[in-house]
């Protein structure tokens, strides 16, 4: 019995000090580095194009959004006001006087610090021979203590216009930002007297 003991402390101790000499050799960070690449690292998301313009339409409501409330809680008259207000209507295929009417009405009289953009959807309309885009999006208001002031479905409308110098490159505008979209006639088809 002893020498099994003394066989069973002997083969302990001998796996113990074993597994202490087998040191892992673990990669560096610097090596990872230096022997990854993108398609590694990285893997490729692949969307659709509807995916792609829902992706990219949410972004430019989120950051025409804020850079209104920042506008409107500047004092609207100084350079960096000036500087905002010219890359809210570099988000505007023709932006004019009319422009952002609603949208600082809306946020003034609620007043507004931040806004979130939830559920976009975009969607088309067709109206005579010509193809609308929308989308329809639903707004979270906060006020400067942060407490959710409500939540808002709005539409914008928007077009994709290709560029002339790189091949299948679009550049996004927003045609109307709190737009109705077209309403439907009214009137059914059947018998009307």
């Amino acid at each position: 019995m002893k020498k099994i003991n003394k066989f069973l402390i002997f083969a302990v101790l001998f796996l113990a000090f074993i597994s202490c000499n087998n040191k892992k050799t673990e990669v560096s960070d610097l090596d990872k580095l230096r022997n990854s690449t993108n398609i590694k690292s990285y893997p490729v998301v692949q969307m659709d194009s509807m995916q792609a313009i829902n992706s990219i339409t949410k972004q430019k409501v989120q950051e025409l959004l804020d850079l209104s409330t920042l506008y409107l809680s500047g004092n609207r008259n100084t350079e960096i006001d000036t500087v905002i207000y010219s890359q809210m209507e570099s988000y505007f295929h023709k932006p004019d006087s009319t422009t952002f009417k609603k949208l600082f009405h809306e946020l003034d009289s609620l007043k507004v610090k931040s806004v979130k953009v939830n559920n976009l959807n975009v969607y088309k309309e067709f109206y005579k021979k010509d193809t609308l885009d929308y989308a329809k999006f639903n707004l979270e208001y906060f006020d400067s203590k942060n407490k959710s002031l409500g939540t808002f479905e709005k539409n914008a409308q928007y077009i994709l216009l290709s560029t002339p110098m790189i091949k299948k490159e679009f550049k996004f505008y927003f045609l109307d930002f709190y737009s109705t979209p077209l309403k439907k006639d009214s009137t059914s088809v059947g018998v009307t007297k």
